[in-house]
C-alpha cells in the first residue's frame, strides 16, 4: 500500500470518527502529495521521496513550533505539536543517538576522517546511508562529537 492509498484510507476513517486533529494532519500530508505529483517534474513518488516529503513536513512544523515557543504563543504551538505527532506516524521509526553512534563511527573509519575538516565527507555518506532513519540535526551532532 502506497503512502497515498494509506492517507486516503486514514482520511476516510478520521472523517467518520469526526477526529478533527487527525483530519488536519492527514489533509496536510495529502496536500503535500498532490503538490508533489503536480509540480511539473513528471516523476512518480517513490517510497524514498515519500519519506523525504514527510520529513520536510515535520521539519517545517518543528521550525514553526520553535518560533511560536519563543514568542510565547502556546495556542499555535499546540497545533504544531499535534500535527507533528500525526505526520510522524507515517514515518519509519527514527534511530536514537545510541543507535547512530556505531553506524557513524563506521562511516568515519571508512572515509578515514580524522578531524572537523572531514565533516563534509562524513555527513555526505551518513546522510545517504541514514536517509529517513534519523534526523539530520541528530546525525550532525553525533558526527561533530565523534570528530572532536
Amino acid at each position: 500500500m502506497t503512502l497515498e492509498e494509506k492517507i486516503n484510507t486514514d482520511l476516510k476513517e478520521a472523517m467518520k470518527a469526526k477526529n478533527k486533529l487527525a483530519l488536519r494532519g492527514i489533509r496536510a500530508i495529502k496536500s503535500a502529495i498532490l503538490l508533489s505529483k503536480t509540480d511539473g517534474s513528471g516523476t512518480a513518488l517513490t517510497e524514498e521521496s515519500e519519506i523525504k516529503l514527510l520529513q520536510k513536513l515535520v521539519k517545517q512544523r518543528r521550525d514553526s513550533l520553535e518560533i511560536y515557543e519563543k514568542q510565547n504563543r502556546e495556542d499555535l504551538a499546540v497545533t504544531e505539536r499535534e500535527e507533528i505527532t500525526i505526520i510522524e506516524k507515517y514515518l519509519p521509526a527514527q534511530m536514537s543517538e545510541a543507535d547512530l553512534e556505531p553506524v557513524i563511527a563506521g562511516i568515519i573509519a571508512q572515509t578515514g576522517a580524522a578531524s572537523m575538516k572531514d565533516m563534509g565527507k562524513v555527513m555526505g555518506m551518513a546522510s545517504k546511508q541514514l536517509a529517513g532513519k534519523a534526523d539530520g540535526k541528530l546525525i550532525s551532532g553525533v558526527v561533530k562529537r565523534l570528530l572532536s
